[in-house]
């Protein structure tokens, strides 16, 4: 986050220095020694708040940024509160809108796939139940058609062994 610092630092140093040199440029003659003085500890003022705002606007971008990188690794409870009343508390509000909506994306996909689970189940247990019943229905047939089978094998049998007897024998 230096790059930023810098980015932000630097120009407000430069305007307070071009102001500074602005004021002493105007009428150089009349200027006393304790002007001077106020002069540096007014260059040492702009330089420090520079550094300051900078460094604490960077500080919420960073906030924001890594609050970021932890809503992209799948933590979606992930927030920042920044109450700056500026760009960047819109930022942070608009990132924790963004935040909440793929927090209920996430648990209504959740949802989705438990509710998923739980027709499927109970579809397979319908259709298991519903295999069971015609395995139980072709056992059932197989043994009617065995009895049948064997009725007919014995109607078959006494068919002949009455076209045995019935068949007239020749002496002679």
């Amino acid at each position: 986050m230096f790059k930023l610092t810098t980015k932000i630092a630097i120009p407000v140093i430069l305007v307070g220095l071009f102001a500074i040199i602005s004021f002493v440029s105007v009428d150089y003659e009349k200027l006393e020694p304790n002007l001077y003085i106020i002069i540096t500890l007014l260059v040492v003022f702009v330089f420090f708040s520079g550094i300051a705002i900078g460094q604490s606007i960077s500080s919420l971008v960073k906030r924001v940024l890594e609050k970021s990188n932890e809503l992209s690794k799948g933590n979606f409870s992930s927030r920042v509160y920044i109450n700056t009343k500026d760009e960047l508390s819109e930022l942070a509000n608009n990132f924790n809108r963004l935040a909440e909506k793929l927090e209920e994306s996430r648990l209504q996909e959740e949802n989705a796939e438990k509710t998923i689970a739980i027709k499927v189940k109970a579809r397979t247990n319908d259709l298991e139940e519903t295999i069971k019943a015609l395995d139980q229905k072709v056992k059932n047939r197989t043994i009617e058609l065995e009895k049948l089978m064997e009725k007919a094998n014995k109607i078959q049998e006494g068919s002949k062994n009455e076209a045995v007897e019935d068949v007239p024998t020749k002496n002679p």
